[in-house]
């Protein structure tokens, strides 16, 4: 092997293998894992787009879909590529997730090894990106798989850009621009890139003239600091553009000024941001779901958050001479801006996967910071502080293990959520509609164990739209229609989802059926159709069976004044078409009652019998 070759793999090949390993160690038991039950369905187990696979009109949908108040037709076309390959089995869907997350980990220390000239630091950001607990979300939950996807092409652009500089040339600047653009494509947090650029240009590429002197290792021509911003401006000009359409895809999940007032948000931002920190270094506590402070942040927190930015803010300043402290702070700061809550999208406080990327900036303070740390030591402290780092990891690992495990169970990981935050409704709304679901999948229409965590949802917040629709099923499974209504009709007061307002339209109307209000329930189904149309939805489907039910209602009129054995048989193929199988026994053995040898009853019946066995 030449001395070039056996230094390409010492310090490029050897390392992405090892981190490669270590992340597939680390992720594989998500091969056991189920689909999660907080958004998997709609981005997977049920798009009838997404199961078509790729072909033109999917690519097309791709294209132009706002669905789930997102533009990223590269997530899209990422889903149906995996339906394609694996179908409804979830094992084919986290094995692409998991190795996505190892493409992102090699991708960070190519790019990383390419801009500082370091092999052995960059291999420790790397190998921290690739094990730490906050990156857990975005791997293993599979509907979240856009945030891998964008890491990944932006990683690539940053790689890509690196190449550049070195070597300018117009292929290698548009390489950039398609990558980001694949990036925005995938999910719209990327639009800080030009942000990005500037900083990787003060350091490590030390690009800047008069900021910075040239790097004795990294021979990159340097440029004054106008040059480089216009060098920016066709990379703002796509982040700009991918910010319109991400504002006109969002427009009916951006929460309202009034329930989210501006000052809180204000609080929201700071307290997340140190939040963020600190599960950087202590990610014991991780959710699923941070519930938002909408009673208000106690003033010490916000005071006391507010203090710890400052003093990172100073010190990166004061550091500035090193290069990375500025770098690494200004990324996590500037890469979190998008999803900080500014403009609240949703109901969360933060969430783990908005720090998968941002994070990056603090693993490159902690690792170069740690290693002048080292080398400011005595040389027998050192192999101690590496020690030290190296058990750091280890812990890590440990954590992160665990973490990913949670997501074996969905009843685990939304039972996790409440035991590690406060006042969780929406945890109390997943934990509950689980053992719902549970129970009609059983055969029940309605579950004692569901009930106490939707009222607990309720005693949280009264203006949960998602328990008041949780328990109005709950009533109407326990023939209570009634009192159901009136839990439906408060849930669509509060509910902005239009799939849940659609559910909640539904209800009404089902309601409205059993009582025997046909004309009115039709209304409710019209307007449940209107919100979400579709030929197989559970709108269209109740709407035609409420003519059904009034032939039912008809028929057994008839059959009280005039009973016959060919009357009670019809009754019967009726109540079977309006999916109420006992109703159809009696009525078949009603028939036979009137005449033993009635055939068609007879035929009903066996059927039935075979049926059910």
């Amino acid at each position: 092997m030449s001395d070039f070759s056996s230094a390409v793999w010492r310090h490029r090949i050897a390392p992405a293998i090892l981190l490669a390993l270590i992340s597939f160690a680390l992720y594989i038991q998500v091969i056991h894992h189920p689909f999660a039950n907080y958004d998997d369905s709609d981005y997977v187990q049920n798009n009838r787009q997404i199961q078509k696979g790729i072909n033109l009109t999917m690519l097309r949908w791709a294209i132009t879909s706002t669905q789930h108040e997102n533009w990223h037709p590269v997530t899209w076309i990422s889903h149906a590529l995996d339906w394609q390959l694996f179908g409804p089995s979830p094992i084919g869907h986290h094995v692409m997730s998991l190795l996505l997350h190892v493409v992102t980990v090699i991708l960070l220390f190519f790019a990383l090894a390419e801009m500082t000239g370091s092999t052995v630091k960059s291999l420790l950001v790397a190998a921290l990106f690739a094990i730490h607990p906050v990156s857990v979300e975005s791997v293993v939950w599979i509907a979240e798989r856009k945030t891998v996807l964008c890491t990944v092409f932006f990683l690539a652009a940053i790689l890509a850009y690196a190449v550049y500089v070195r070597r300018p040339r117009i292929s290698s600047y548009l390489l950039v621009a398609l990558l980001l653009a694949l990036s925005l494509a995938s999910k719209a947090m990327t639009v800080t890139f030009p942000f990005v650029l500037l900083l990787l240009d003060f350091w490590p590429l030390h690009r800047v003239a008069g900021w910075t002197e040239p790097s004795a290792g990294n021979r990159v021509p340097q440029f004054k600091f106008p040059k480089l911003l216009i060098e920016k401006l066709p990379f703002l000009a796509i982040t700009v553009a991918d910010c319109i359409v991400t504002v006109v895809a969002q427009r009916e999940a951006i929460r309202p000024v009034d329930k989210f007032p501006l000052l809180l948000r204000l609080e929201n931002a700071i307290v997340s941001y140190a939040s963020y920190l600190w599960n950087t270094i202590w990610p014991t506590h991780l959710s699923v779901l941070y519930p938002y402070p909408s009673s208000g942040i106690p003033a010490w927190r916000v005071v006391a958050s507010l203090l710890l930015l400052t003093a990172g803010s100073v010190l990166a300043w004061r550091e500035r001479s090193r290069g990375y402290p500025i770098t690494g702070w200004c990324w996590f700061l500037g890469t979190l801006v998008p999803v900080i809550g500014l403009v609240q999208v949703g109901e969360q406080a933060m969430a783990d996967r908005y720090a998968y990327l941002p994070l990056i900036g603090i693993y490159i303070v902690l690792v170069w910071g740690g290693v002048d740390l080292a080398q400011s030591l005595e040389k027998d402290m050192r192999p101690l502080a590496a020690a030290a780092a190296a058990v750091a990891l280890v812990l890590l690992a440990f954590v992160a293990w665990r973490q990913i495990h949670l997501w074996h169970s969905n009843i685990d990981l939304w039972a996790h959520a409440v035991e590690v935050t406060d006042d969780n409704s929406g945890a109390e709304d997943v934990i509950g509609s689980e053992l719902l679901v549970d129970a009609v999948n059983k055969g029940q229409a309605y579950s004692d164990d569901a009930l106490p965590h939707f009222l607990k949802a309720l005693e949280l917040d009264p203006r949960d739209s998602r328990a008041l629709f949780s328990v109005a099923m709950d009533l109407r499974g326990r023939g209570r229609p009634l009192e159901a209504l009136e839990k439906y009709k408060l849930a669509l007061q509060y509910a902005e989802d239009g799939s849940l307002r659609s559910q909640i339209t539904s209800g009404i109307a089902s309601c409205y059926e059993m009582l025997g209000n046909y004309a009115t329930a039709r209304q409710y189904y019209q307007q449940a159709m209107n919100i979400s149309p579709g030929p197989e939805s559970d709108a269209f489907v109740g709407y035609a069976r409420t003519f059904t039910d009034e032939q039912i209602v008809k028929v057994a009129g008839d059959l009280a004044r005039h009973p016959t054995a060919e009357g009670y048989w019809q009754l019967g193929q009726l109540q079977e078409a309006a999916a109420r199988p006992l109703d159809a026994r009696k009525s078949y053995r009603q028939a036979l009652a009137i005449d033993p040898h009635f055939g068609p009853a007879q035929t009903a019946l066996a059927k039935d019998q075979a049926t059910s066995q």
